[in-house]
């Protein structure tokens, strides 16, 4: 498998922190059939945990928050690579931020059991076209109604 390398555009949102909450918002996504290419959460403040979505259709989660009254902040842009597993196949990626000058804000990177492995890397704003440049894709800034 070689690495294919996407810029995509995700969503967040807050929930509370407190046991149960992050099922109850993916089992309303479930229920309205959102599919998802990745999600992270993580402590956001005191009480509060932030929420990623990559999603496979933005406009259906859009849509879909919409009607829930889900507030998603959003689109912003990460990338998302997937590729083969091999030793050093992270630190290659890594290499090649380094190597453009560019910090990585924040990774979420893990293997799969079919030797493969996925990562998502966030950069900031101004560095979304040199950090395409370091992977190989080519970046084209768009203008979106729900940016924040």
């Amino acid at each position: 498998m070689s690495e294919i390398v996407k810029i995509v555009d995700y969503y967040y949102t807050c929930v509370d922190d407190k046991p149960g909450e992050g099922y109850r918002l993916m089992a309303r996504m479930k229920r309205r059939e959102v599919n998802f290419l990745a999600c992270s959460a993580f402590p956001s403040g005191p009480g509060q945990v932030q929420i990623n979505f990559i999603p496979e259709d933005n406009e259906e989660l859009q849509k879909v928050a919409l009607e829930l009254q889900i507030q998603m902040m959003g689109p912003k842009k990460a990338f998302l690579l997937q590729g083969e597993d091999r030793m050093g196949a992270l630190a290659d990626v890594f290499h090649r931020f380094y190597e453009a000058d560019i910090n990585i804000h924040a990774a979420h990177c893990v293997a799969g059991n079919r030797g493969d492995y996925g990562m998502v890397i966030w950069v900031s704003p101004n560095d979304y076209e040199a950090a395409a440049k370091a992977l190989g894709v080519s970046y084209k800034p768009d203008v979106s109604p729900m940016s924040t």
